[in-house]
């Protein structure tokens, strides 16, 4: 750090251990990322291609996979770069700039699951009046919410940072997070730190608060109706269910491994861990709908058969 003028870069600890079997990690980590992009962009595209998928349920499927390529492109090239190089450093505008969207990555994320179990909740415990509670109007202003407000709120937390005079350029991650950022001033945090508890809490509680009493209500309604009611119910409400609940055991795991920072866990565990929220979901999610949503299932394979048979005409 001490070649660097006004403390412009900082260094990324994370690597050290990890570095001599980089090309393996960077060989894995750029073969999953070529398949979060794949996948992901697949099920988008059929998801827009196809009319009859223009309904709220397979909308809010395709923004949570493009919100995953979001979070995903902010993380997987700056680790590849990383992965490559002798010296590990980021900018400390770049490093902001990285928080900034792999924490606005995770706030849409909840939101936008809250927002499929509200789309859940109607169509099964409120059928009727499905057309009226959500329509493409309304879809739309939850998509335009769902990254509108945490961009603000992670913009003023970001800006709050920034003011924050460094007196410690290295830190023991493999990307950038606000609060790794924030633990490298020598003083004056309070403020960011009380804003920080006041994002995660409004961020994270109310959609998994709302979460959890949709599908006590779904419940309640399953139990009560046909063993086929049931079945469909199951059908379109698991997959969503299994990554909600993935996704906030990995966010729980981040956060609680980046406030307590166990020197008895391996160092190797500890970046596994961080980094499960950004390797787990983007990865899994396309999968889980692609496979699990029958309609979306259906589309996959005609495509897949028609591009066969293609290829064997022009054989």
């Amino acid at each position: 750090m001490d070649d660097f003028n006004n403390f412009t870069y900082l260094t990324l600890e994370g690597h050290v251990e990890i570095e001599h079997y980089r090309y393996i990690y960077f060989t894995l980590c750029l073969t999953v990322y070529i398949m979060i992009i794949c996948f992901n962009t697949l099920v988008i595209f059929i998801i827009f291609r196809k009319k009859h998928l223009h309904e709220p349920m397979y909308i809010f499927i395709a923004a949570l996979l493009c919100n995953a390529l979001l979070g995903s492109t902010a993380f997987y090239p700056k680790l590849l770069i990383d992965l490559l190089s002798e010296k590990q450093i980021v900018s400390y505008k770049e490093c902001l700039f990285q928080a900034f969207c792999l924490y606005t990555y995770g706030a849409s994320e909840f939101t936008l699951l809250s927002a499929m179990a509200y789309d859940r909740f109607v169509s099964i415990c409120k059928p009727l009046h499905y057309a009226t509670l959500v329509k493409m109007s309304t879809v739309r202003k939850i998509l335009f919410l769902s990254w509108f407000l945490p961009c603000c709120e992670m913009g003023v937390g970001i800006t709050l940072t920034s003011q924050l005079q460094l007196c410690k350029f290295k830190f023991n991650r493999i990307y950038c997070d606000n609060y790794s950022i924030v633990k490298l001033s020598c003083k004056g945090t309070s403020l960011s730190n009380i804003y920080g508890l006041l994002v995660f809490i409004t961020s994270v509680f109310p959609p998994v608060i709302f979460m959890i009493f949709s599908y006590i209500r779904i419940l309640c309604v399953c139990l009560k109706d046909s063993k086929d009611f049931r079945r469909k119910a199951l059908q379109t409400c698991l997959p969503h269910l299994i990554i909600f609940i993935n996704f906030s055991i990995n966010i729980c795991f981040e956060i609680i491994n980046n406030r307590i920072e166990s020197k008895q866990i391996p160092h190797i565990i500890t970046i596994i861990l961080s980094v499960e929220y950004l390797i787990i979901p983007p990865l899994f999610n396309p999968i889980i709908y692609g496979f699990k949503m029958q309609e979306i299932y259906i589309d996959i394979k005609k495509i897949f058969r028609l591009h066969f048979k293609q290829a064997q005409v022009s054989f």
